[in-house]
């Protein structure tokens, strides 16, 4: 279980905001006014009653929840498809895979574009889901580290939104390098590690309305690229989006109602927004990644 006090993220936000400030990042005024804040988080008795125990959820549990819904209007996909799209625009036509393809969101883009595409996810009901929407795809059953495609059996690999729920970036990135043809391109899409840090994980509830978290690490930059580069893999672009309105509104929050958890870090974050903006809360929201496999 995963105990969230809302005390505890906003004192974070203060705590870094304050580690930023000592090495000259704001000014005398600003420490006081955090510090003042911190006083009052603690004095704040709805706070203090808060709490809340979060189940960690694994990846089919998870996506068994949020599959209904997850294709509804999602902010973070304004942010990814502009960029895969003029990337994989740019490349030849061939057999593409669209690994963790979840509802078939790429394996529907790779299959309008003229790609034959292989969609591989190990949650059926995301699977279930992306079968209907792009019939014409080959749609498999199967883990990252274990892809059901053959040694250099596709020219392009997508993978969007998956790499946050891997543990070890090292063996999955390897299995994409595998299934690659020489020459051939892999796409990442992933959450940045700021965000991640930041409390960006994804929030599901079970039929009873209890709350859980999707089993999430964090990567750093520098764990994608040692992973790629061992795996034969080349750099070609590298991009740091930032969700638009990502930071903290500049009004004076409001403490003593941190609103239903469902909404929780990011309106926890709005109680604090000064805090929350020296803390970088309007960090990129994605890191997105095109490699190539040395021919």
């Amino acid at each position: 279980m995963i105990y969230e006090d809302p005390r505890a993220y906003l004192l974070g936000l203060e705590g870094i905001a304050l580690m930023r400030a000592f090495t000259g990042e704001s000014d005398r005024d600003s420490v006081e006014a955090r510090i003042a804040e911190i006083r009052q988080v603690l004095a704040d008795k709805e706070l203090a009653n808060a709490a809340v125990e979060v189940e960690r959820v694994d990846t089919v549990a998870g996506y068994r929840r949020w599959a209904p819904t997850y294709d509804h209007p999602n902010s973070a996909f304004d942010i990814d498809e502009p960029v895969v799209r003029e990337i994989v625009d740019s490349l030849p036509l061939g057999m593409a895979l669209d690994a963790a393809c979840g509802t078939g969101r790429y394996a529907e883009f790779l299959a309008g574009r003229g790609h034959r595409v292989i969609g591989v996810d190990s949650s059926p009901d995301m699977l279930a889901r992306a079968r209907v929407r792009v019939p014409g795809a080959d749609f498999r059953p199967g883990d990252l580290h274990q892809l059901p495609v053959a040694d250099g059996e596709v020219e392009l690999v997508v993978c969007a939104l998956a790499l946050t729920h891997v543990a070890t970036l090292e063996p999955v990135i390897a299995e994409f390098a595998r299934v690659l043809r020489p020459g051939g391109h892999l796409v990442i899409v992933d959450m940045h590690p700021e965000r991640v840090a930041l409390g960006s994980i994804p929030s599901v509830r079970d039929a009873d309305g209890r709350p859980g978290r999707l089993s999430s690490y964090r990567h750093l930059i520098g764990d994608y690229l040692r992973a790629a580069l061992r795996a034969g893999l080349l750099v070609r672009r590298c991009e740091e989006p930032f969700l638009p309105g990502s930071y903290p509104s500049e009004h004076n929050g409001t403490l003593g109602a941190a609103g239903p958890w469902d909404f929780w870090p990011w309106s926890l974050a709005d109680m604090v927004p000064a805090a929350a903006r020296a803390a970088g809360v309007g960090s990129p929201v994605m890191v997105m990644w095109h490699f190539q496999l040395a021919e």
